[in-house]
């Protein structure tokens, strides 16, 4: 079934599935043939190229002709990727759903089948999959955040549908409201790697439910199942430049939360320095994040990605009523 055929299927909520793509064609290959074998096709595919080098695009359309491929005249980074990914889907194919992932995600059959079974419920507007490693134990690189205080009754239901509640979640596998995006805006491009799922999904999630559905599968095929505090390198700027910005400037936390997020972080840096064989460059990135992080501020997705085109266009007419209400 192709992903027309499957619009004119009425009894379900249209859904858009967006991957990003950089310089792994062989795994989007993969990842496009996982998504042609879902028991419940999405209505439109949509494969971001951030600029790849390996010929990613011309692979992506020659896999799967009728998708939507956008070839980035440059590399926008994950973040940029997603932004821009989300905006094309909602700006061309006005889905009731976006469906977001990595090229070296590779959705089992059902996953999307049973995100949208545990997302129809009144006020959910995210819902993410379990994640595990090629060798299906759970990736520590994508665990979701439970959410705190629930409710009795949210508990409770929660437990009768075998899903949790979640304060954020993992761009692999994230199904989102294309409505709740239009309200609170696309991921911030600025972020480049790192942080942006979790600054993204939290602002979902300040008006409305996330949940995590252990049904619903993917592989991700990083090379090693290795997390977060993992030896960083380099991208331990990024780390610590966007937790800064997520503190200081985003709304996805509540001030209780993001005292108890900054808190955890400290103890988070401490660790991966501690732990690591260049100790020395990773306090040079400590000091280079923080001085980023404090002396900037993430610019308007209108403006980091201005000079995209019709993918800019899209931009900010997705994020325009976003914009208007604050």
């Amino acid at each position: 079934m192709t992903p027309s055929e499957s619009a004119a299927d009425e009894a379900h909520p249209s859904v858009v599935a967006v991957i990003v793509a950089y310089n792994r064609k062989d795994l989007l290959v993969e990842a496009l043939a996982a998504l042609r074998a879902q028991t419940l096709q999405p209505t439109a595919v949509v494969v971001i190229d951030n600029h790849s080098d390996d010929g990613s695009a011309e692979t992506a359309r020659e896999a799967w002709p009728e998708i939507d491929v956008v070839r980035l005249a440059r590399n926008t980074g994950g973040a940029g990727g997603f932004a821009t990914g989300i905006a094309v889907a909602i700006a061309r194919h006005e889905p009731d759903w976006v469906w977001v992932m990595d090229d070296d995600t590779i959705p089992t059959p059902t996953a999307l089948e049973e995100l949208l079974k545990a997302a129809d419920r009144p006020g959910v507007v995210l819902a993410g999959s379990r994640v595990v490693w090629t060798d299906g134990l759970d990736h520590p690189m994508n665990t979701p955040r439970r959410k705190p205080f629930v409710s009795r009754q949210e508990a409770t239901d929660a437990t009768e549908l075998g899903v949790l509640p979640v304060r954020s979640s993992s761009f692999v596998s994230m199904l989102v409201s294309a409505a709740r995006v239009r309200e609170a805006g696309l991921p911030i491009a600025d972020y480049f790697i790192w942080n942006d799922d979790f600054e993204f999904s939290t602002r979902m999630l300040r008006r409305g439910r996330g949940l995590y559905v252990p049904s619903s599968v993917v592989v991700h095929k990083t090379t090693a199942r290795a997390d977060t505090d993992a030896d960083p390198g380099a991208r331990f700027f990024f780390e610590v430049r966007n937790k800064i910005w997520l503190m200081v400037f985003s709304h996805g936390l509540n001030p209780i939360e993001k005292l108890v997020y900054i808190g955890a972080t400290l103890l988070r840096w401490g660790r991966t320095i501690r732990r690591s064989h260049q100790r020395r460059f990773l306090l040079t990135q400590l000091r280079r994040g923080l001085i980023a992080g404090f002396g900037s501020r993430p610019r308007l997705n209108a403006d980091a990605l201005s000079d995209l085109g019709a993918v800019t266009e899209a931009v900010v007419r997705v994020e325009a009523p976003a914009r208007r209400g604050t």
